[in-house]
């Protein structure tokens, strides 16, 4: 059996084997991934838990617009390999009338164009998706959103503990647990064809205050009242 996450990984164990069972643990949209036929039969030999991502997107989009109401222009880093996400999250944005600046990262060489686009179109804030693109280079991102003062909301929790803003996503530690149950029931004689792909349950919202406190933003009492867990 194969166990991986990023799509990146699973289109790897995808492309090397059609009959070695295959169990991601964390994807953002399988089927328009081409991984699984449906999420009720994924039909083949992969199959386990998505992060809904794009839905997920359009929740961090309503955070920051109720943290910062004055906001306009939002800046959005994303995979550059994602498929067919883009004219979605343009239309959650235009519904919140945001007007959204995608920014496709293909690798870390990618990050100082990125950067200097989001100056020049003086976005106001700034968000991401989960890729591994945006895992690896967090620091950055978090030092960037500083430097400028722009309010900030990310898909992974150790952003906030690099001094981030805010955290809005899956619980990943989750999703890994219970991706080893599809491990025990394939053992067992499961095939992964007959094995629904299930969707995150445990979401997590964290705020950095001291965070808010540097770039000279107040939390709306409203918005505080919500996170699970607050960083004074």
């Amino acid at each position: 059996m194969i166990v991986t996450a990023t799509r990146p990984g699973v289109l790897a164990a995808k492309n090397a084997t059609s009959a070695i069972p295959i169990v991601f643990a964390a994807m953002g949209d399988p089927v328009r991934a081409g991984l699984v036929s449906s999420l009720a039969r994924p039909g083949g030999n992969i199959t386990g838990l998505s992060i809904i991502e794009t839905q997920l997107f359009g929740k961090r989009l309503e955070l920051l617009k109720e943290t910062s109401p004055k906001i306009t222009r939002i800046a959005q880093f994303r995979d550059a390999t994602s498929p067919g996400t883009e004219s979605e999250m343009q239309a959650t944005a235009s519904v919140l009338g945001l007007q959204l600046q995608s920014l496709e990262l293909g690798s870390a060489k990618d990050f100082d164009a990125a950067f200097e686009a989001i100056l020049k179109e003086r976005a106001q804030a700034l968000t991401a998706t989960a890729n591994p693109v945006i895992s690896i280079n967090q620091q950055r991102i978090v030092a960037f959103a500083a430097k400028n003062r722009l309010p900030a909301i990310y898909p992974y929790s150790e952003s906030i503990d690099a001094g981030g803003l805010m955290f809005y996503g899956v619980s990943f530690s989750d999703l890994f647990r219970r991706a080893a149950t599809y491990v025990d029931k394939i053992l067992k004689g499961a095939k992964p064809a007959d094995l629904p792909v299930e969707q995150p349950t445990k979401f997590e919202f964290v705020i950095n205050l001291k965070t808010a406190k540097q770039i000279g933003l107040t939390i709306p009492p409203n918005v505080l009242a919500r996170a699970d867990r607050v960083i004074k």
